[in-house]
């Protein structure tokens, strides 16, 4: 953690907001109490806010707000948030059918860490990810903790399509596809719930801040979910 937030010029009407360096959930959890303590000042100018793994991006309008005096209220409110309890996490459950057409690359997965199918599924489902950001397309949870023994490299060559609902690995990540997309990352599952609906309020199922819990599913629930997920999208 900075000691006082760094704050670095984005063009002409945008700033980043520095807390710290490198991956690490207590700089996170710092982002995202900022966040919710700018979101509930209301500060005057500000257009949009973009927070990642250790800084939120602001957008202002330079018209209303004084660059200076809106950087003055900011590390005035990360310091009364540094000060105050953390906030409570939500924990939110992906219900994920793993291995078969909806995972085609859980079998590698496994070779590839001198794993059983089983094993890697116990090891996927078994931790409690941190959303550390939303990015690449909307509603894409860059997540933080999986374990080293299913760490696996990227797909030489990305596949052209990648289904909704995806769950993949590369390197030492793991997360969902929200959309249909192109990817390179190696596919052990599928969820029937909708991580991005542009119709629903939030539009995304899951936030910065947020933990991920993957609970397995068989083929029968996971259809049961699928028709409630299609359900619920048409009103």
């Amino acid at each position: 953690m900075y000691q006082a937030p760094r704050f670095l010029p984005a063009g002409d009407c945008a700033f980043s907001v520095e807390l710290g360096a490198g991956i690490d959930p207590r700089v996170n959890q710092a982002v995202h109490d900022l966040l919710v303590a700018i979101e509930e000042r209301g500060l005057d100018g500000i257009m949009d806010l973009v927070p990642s793994y250790r800084a939120i991006l602001v957008q202002y309008n330079p018209l209303v707000a004084d660059l200076s005096r809106l950087q003055e209220e900011i590390t005035a409110l990360e310091a009364l948030a540094l000060e105050g309890e953390p906030s409570t996490p939500r924990s939110v459950e992906i219900p994920t059918l793993y291995g078969g057409e909806a995972g085609p690359d859980l079998d590698y997965v496994a070779q590839h860490n001198g794993l059983s199918a089983e094993e890697v599924v116990r090891i996927h489902s078994e931790t409690r990810y941190l959303v550390y950001m939303l990015g690449f397309s909307p509603g894409f949870p860059y997540l933080g903790g999986m374990s080293e023994r299913i760490e696996t490299p990227r797909l030489a060559t990305p596949r052209a399509v990648i289904p909704a609902g995806s769950v993949g690995i590369a390197e030492r990540q793991t997360g969902v596809y929200p959309t249909e997309t192109p990817g390179g990352w190696r596919l052990i599952g599928r969820t029937p719930l909708a991580l991005f609906d542009p119709n629903r309020e939030p539009p995304c199922l899951v936030e910065q801040g947020d933990y991920i819990q993957f609970v397995p599913i068989n083929e029968q629930e996971y259809a049961a979910l699928a028709i409630d997920a299609a359900a619920q999208a048409t009103g």
